[in-house]
């Protein structure tokens, strides 16, 4: 019979293996996770670069007609007035400040944060829009904005961006893909206890899916054609597992409702 002595020495050594075990568990999910992260970055730069460029176009053709309109009076008229340069030059700079907006918004997405920062909530949300604007304009999807309280929150910048333009991008595909008349999406800023809220709520009909929460399991997607199914499950490990706060969803009256709950920046 073993001593009691070798039976203890026998259960650390299965103890020792068995947490040697864990841990490379834990280390393979996390390479995991990172690695579904990465690639569902990746698979959304198409669509981003995509959205860039449809958010130049326009501003592009209106520099275009202000530099045209200036060349045209010079020609049949011979010459402009000091105020309509002026009222040209305003135009422009506008113009190419929207422009700049959007690079700087589309580089803080892509750039790998370092470290939690301070985030003013609506002007996340506002990051988020410009970046895929274009999209909702294209489809004629209106967008109504509602703060009752700017909060401000710790996370990652481009995270917490990546998280709102996936529900973004969820509900303007469920708006058109089930041809909505007068598609709207609206966006509530709002605090609760300890709590910064974010909704998002669309009129596409709701998620037609039982139980709800299934959305945010990996590769669920309807539509392979739209996506890998990685968004709103990366969204929920973000949100929930990089910030400490909670994604929540369910049907409401006319559509679906997603639930963004952070805790507040002190």
């Amino acid at each position: 019979m073993k001593s009691l002595e070798e039976e203890n020495l026998l259960l650390k050594e299965e103890i020792k293996t068995l947490k040697e075990k864990i841990s490379k568990e834990i280390e393979t999910n996390y390479r995991k996770d990172k690695l579904l992260f990465q690639q569902n970055k990746m698979a959304s730069m198409g669509e981003m670069l995509g959205n860039i460029t449809h958010q130049w176009r326009q501003p592009l053709m209106e520099l275009s007609s202000v530099t045209m309109e200036l060349q045209a009076k010079i020609e049949l008229l011979g010459g402009v007035s000091n105020e309509e340069i002026l009222e040209a030059i305003k135009k422009s700079n506008e113009l190419t400040k929207f422009m700049s907006q959007t690079i700087d918004d589309f580089r803080n997405f892509f750039v790998k944060d370092r470290e939690k920062i301070e985030l003013k909530v609506s002007e996340q949300i506002s990051a988020a829009i410009n970046i895929i604007n274009s999209s909702f304009k294209r489809n004629n999807i209106k967008v109504e904005i509602i703060v009752a309280k700017n909060s401000k929150i710790h996370g990652f910048r481009n995270e917490y961006c990546q998280v709102l333009i996936n529900i973004l991008s969820n509900a303007r595909q469920e708006l058109v893909s089930r041809n909505i008349k007068e598609p709207k999406i609206i966006i509530r800023i709002f605090e609760k206890d300890e709590y910064s809220i974010v909704e998002i709520e669309d009129n596409a009909g709701g998620i037609k899916v039982e139980p709800i929460n299934k959305i945010f399991e990996p590769f669920f997607t309807k539509d392979k054609a739209n996506g890998t199914g990685m968004g709103l499950f990366m969204s929920k490990l973000i949100v929930e597992d990089n910030m400490q706060g909670k994604l929540l969803v369910k049907n409401v009256e006319k559509g679906a409702k997603f639930i963004i709950a952070i805790p507040k920046s002190n």
